[in-house]
C-alpha cells in the first residue's frame, strides 16, 4: 500500500444511516426517527443532562445492531422490510436554545405534527421523559389513544420546583388531555417515586396500573387481552422500565424490571390491536452504559417497532 494515512472509518450520524431530511414540510417517508435531547429542568444543573446524548449514542450504536436491512432478523421473523415497499428516515434533532429553555417543547410539537401530517410514524429518542408531553400535545386530533407506558416510575408528579412538564409528570399531563382516553402503566415497581398523592391521583382518574411483578405472573398474552382491540395507541418507553440487566444506563435502576422479550412481545401485540401513533424510548444515560449494551437494546427495540409495523400492515399504500 502506497499510501500512509486513509479516510477515518465511518461513523453512523443517523439512525442505521438512513437518510437524513431535516426539512419536515417536504417529508415523504413511512417512519421518522426523531431525537428530542431536551426536556424542563427541574434544576440549573439538570439543563444539560447526560440524557441529552442519548440520541446520538443511540444512532452511533445502530451500527452494531445490523449488518443490512436485507439480513433475516429471528425476534421481527423476516427481514426488516419484509419485501415491501418502505421508506425510513431520521429527522435529525430537535434544537434548544440557551435564550429560550422552554422553545423546544413547542418545536417538537411542531415536528410532530409535521411527521403525522405526511402521514408517518414517529419514533422518538428522548431525551428524559418529559419529551413526550408536546408529543402527546401535537396528537390531539388522533383521539382517542390509549396511552401504553413501560417504566419502573408512576411518573404522575403535578410538578416540581413549581415546573409541571419535567420528567417526573408526563402521564399526570396525558391524563389531562381530552384525546387521551385510557392510559396502561407497566412494569412499575420498587417506591415508583410515587407519593399516596399521585398513586391516589393516578388510581381516582383509572390509570391501569400493571406492576412488573404482575406483568410477570400474567404474562403478556394476558396482558394484552386487557388492553382494548381496534384502537389506537401511544407506547412510551423508560429505558428504567426494563431491567438494568438489559438496559443499565439509567439514573434511576431498579431491580426485577421487564425484560426484552416482553418488551417487542408488547409491540407487536400493539400493532396487531390496531393503529400505533408514535413510540418514545427516554431517559437513557449513556455515560452509565456497559458496551453500549443500552444503547444497542434501544435501537434493537426501534427495529422491532419498525417490523411489527410492517408487518400489521400499517404502511400498506391506499392508492
Amino acid at each position: 500500500m502506497s499510501k500512509l494515512t486513509v479516510t477515518p472509518r465511518t461513523v453512523f450520524q443517523t439512525f442505521l444511516d438512513f437518510p437524513l431530511v431535516e426539512d419536515l414540510d417536504r417529508l415523504s417517508a413511512d417512519v421518522a426517527i426523531i431525537g428530542m435531547p431536551y426536556g424542563a429542568p427541574y434544576t440549573i444543573d439538570e439543563t444539560i443532562n447526560d440524557q441529552t446524548n442519548a440520541p446520538t449514542a443511540v444512532r452511533r450504536a445502530s451500527q452494531r445492531i445490523s449488518l443490512g436491512l436485507d439480513r433475516y432478523d429471528f425476534d421481527i421473523g423476516g427481514t426488516l422490510f419484509d419485501g415491501q415497499d418502505v421508506k425510513v428516515v431520521d429527522a435529525g434533532d430537535v434544537p434548544g436554545e440557551a435564550s429560550d429553555s422552554t422553545g423546544h417543547y413547542a418545536r417538537a410539537e411542531a415536528a410532530i405534527r409535521k411527521i403525522r401530517a405526511a402521514g408517518a410514524l414517529p419514533i422518538t429518542i428522548g431525551g428524559d421523559h418529559g419529551i413526550p408531553i408536546p408529543i402527546f400535545r401535537a396528537l390531539d386530533g388522533e383521539g382517542p389513544i390509549t396511552l401504553v407506558q413501560i417504566d419502573a416510575h408512576l411518573d404522575w408528579r403535578d410538578n416540581v420546583n413549581g415546573v409541571k412538564e419535567g420528567y417526573s409528570s408526563p402521564i399526570r399531563r396525558a391524563s389531562e388531555m381530552a384525546h387521551i382516553e385510557a392510559i396502561f402503566q407497566l412494569g412499575i415497581r420498587g417506591q415508583g417515586s410515587a407519593r399516596m398523592e399521585e398513586v391516589e391521583a393516578a388510581r381516582a382518574y383509572g390509570s391501569n396500573i400493571i406492576t412488573a411483578g404482575q406483568w410477570q405472573e400474567i404474562g403478556t398474552a394476558a396482558l394484552l387481552e386487557r388492553i382494548p382491540d381496534g384502537g389506537r395507541y401511544y407506547l412510551t418507553i423508560d429505558a428504567d422500565g426494563l431491567d438494568p440487566a438489559v438496559m443499565p444506563a439509567v439514573e434511576g435502576p431498579s431491580p426485577g424490571g421487564v425484560t426484552y422479550r416482553q418488551t417487542i412481545d408488547l409491540i407487536k401485540g400493539l400493532f396487531a390491536k390496531g393503529e400505533v401513533v408514535g413510540v418514545d424510548i427516554v431517559e437513557i444515560a449513556p455515560a452509565r452504559d456497559i458496551n453500549e449494551i443500552t444503547s444497542m437494546t434501544a435501537g434493537n427495540i426501534i427495529l422491532n417497532v419498525i417490523g411489527a409495523a410492517v408487518r400489521a400492515g400499517q404502511f400498506k399504500r391506499q392508492n
